[in-house]
């Protein structure tokens, strides 16, 4: 009997150990892949990943937030709770945390409208956002200073043409 207990002790420790591997490194779905497939994913649980773009808005106790992937940008919607950790958003002057976002996703959402979208059940930060600094080509700097001066100069010459 002893040994028996063993046996099923590992036969559930093995059985838990690979639902937990499973679920921890679940693959991650493109945005292309999603909507190119967006039949046969309806309704069905994904794992999605990209940088947080645009603002957070808030909905009472949820939020919209976009996360782009590279090629195309989905709308996830999470509670404030899962949100909480995003501090960077991607716009102009910065590039927003990297998340990855399993949730249940709708091809047409009819809570939503309509719309595609993922309804978050975990959200984990892969990396944080950071500030980008803007870098001016001197070479463009340049051009602009010439084609401003030529537009002047051509400014110049029909004026006094119309004299």
């Amino acid at each position: 009997m002893p040994g028996s207990k063993k046996k099923v002790f590992f036969l559930i420790f093995v059985l838990g150990a690979l639902i937990f591997y499973k679920s921890a490194y679940a693959q991650v779905v493109s945005s292309a892949d999603l909507i190119r497939r967006a039949k046969e994913y309806d309704g069905k649980s994904v794992v999605y990943q990209g940088e947080v773009i645009g603002d957070k808005m808030s909905r009472g106790k949820f939020v919209w937030i976009n996360v782009h992937d590279g090629d195309n940008a989905l709308g996830v919607w999470a509670s404030e709770e899962l949100a909480g950790n995003i501090r960077v958003t991607g716009a102009y002057k910065h590039r927003g945390d990297i998340i990855r976002v399993s949730g249940i996703f709708n091809r047409s959402c009819q809570k939503h409208g309509g719309d595609l979208d993922i309804h978050a059940q975990a959200i984990d930060k892969v990396s944080d956002g950071i500030k980008v600094k803007e870098k001016i080509s001197v070479v463009k700097a340049r051009l602009v200073l010439i084609l401003a001066g030529l537009s002047g100069l051509i400014w110049i010459l029909i004026r006094l043409k119309q004299r």
